[in-house]
């Protein structure tokens, strides 16, 4: 059995190994794929099982990979795959759910408390010589705040929200979630499900953990900024297309919106006209929430569990049946 990987730089860029995978058949792993249908369709060859993260498969390269007959998606999000299509080819579809929970709660946390202490900044202003020249004994170059006694709002209560709201009461958050059913089981005294309106009207910070879908996308725009709480700070680390970047960025700059910090933006890597690049009090990561090697360790090895369960007749973790 052949098997290509099309993009396994992000994954592997190194520190891991595809042993587990050349198991089960002659392997071949590409660093990069490039986004052309013949680039693809190039590499794929005559493999009948390709792993991809990114690198698109879409019906148009699927109708002419005659030996494909499964394809592990290296990612929870499995939108690169038309999987209509691949159903109707007989193809199975995978995906590795789970795999960073803890990885993305954890990085949330981190861009929350980078915007409450600007520790980065001031670590640069220490080393430009800020401290030597003080005359006092300690300075501050931006506003620090105190977490504990103020309200979250998680959009999206699935494993990465609940990771999320359970970090975020040991600081003494108090959490507000929304989600599209009610989960009254997750409700606490500090932890209440409350209707968007609500969400958007009582947090002092807004983390989104919901997935891309019509009814979300754009959620952040400026009718619903208008909502919010003057000087509200907003946490994305889910996707980028559940922004309106314009209208962020326009808030931002008016002070509408007092902080944001982005790991993902709507196309990526971020284009140079992206308006979130010139705003003010924007933190933008390079869309690595997810990437401590702890957690792609764990991707690798669902991957290779999906694999293997469907090459005993028993696919799990499939997206199209």
């Amino acid at each position: 059995m052949k098997i290509v990987v099309l993009d396994g730089y992000t994954l592997n860029p190194g520190d891991l190994c595809w042993n587990a995978l050349e198991h089960y058949g002659d392997l071949k792993v590409y660093d990069r794929t490039p986004y052309s249908n013949e680039a693809i369709l190039d590499h794929i060859g005559d493999a009948e099982v390709v792993f991809t993260n990114k690198t698109p498969m879409p019906k148009a390269v699927l109708v002419r990979c005659k030996h494909i007959k499964y394809i592990g998606v290296l990612a929870t999000g499995y939108n690169v795959v038309d999987v209509g299509a691949a159903k109707e080819l007989g193809i199975t579809v995978t995906n590795v759910p789970a795999y960073s929970t803890n990885a993305v709660a954890q990085f949330t946390m981190a861009l929350l408390l980078e915007m409450s202490h600007h520790v980065g900044d001031h670590n640069i202003a220490v080393k430009n010589g800020d401290w030597i020249t003080a005359p006092d004994f300690c300075f501050w170059n931006s506003p620090l705040i105190e977490l504990n006694g103020k309200t979250i709002g998680i959009i999206g209560f699935g494993r990465i929200g609940q990771a999320t709201a359970k970090l975020a009461q040991a600081f003494g958050l108090k959490v507000l979630f929304h989600s599209r059913s009610r989960k009254p089981e997750m409700e606490t005294d500090s932890c209440k499900y409350v209707e968007l309106d609500m969400l958007f009207a009582k947090s002092d910070i807004i983390s989104l953990h919901c997935p891309l879908f019509e009814n979300t996308k754009g959620i952040i725009n400026k009718h619903n900024i208008e909502k919010m709480k003057e000087g509200v700070m907003l946490i994305n680390t889910s996707r980028g297309g559940l922004v309106v970047e314009e209208d962020l960025a326009s808030a931002l700059n008016s002070g509408r919106v007092s902080n944001a910090a982005v790991d993902v933006v709507s196309n990526e890597p971020i284009s140079k006209d992206n308006p979130l690049l010139k705003a003010k009090n924007c933190i933008i990561t390079p869309h690595i929430a997810w990437a401590p090697i702890e957690a792609r360790r764990r991707l690798m090895h669902i991957a290779v569990e999906n694999l293997k369960a469907y090459i005993s007749g028993n696919s799990v973790n499939v997206v199209n049946d």
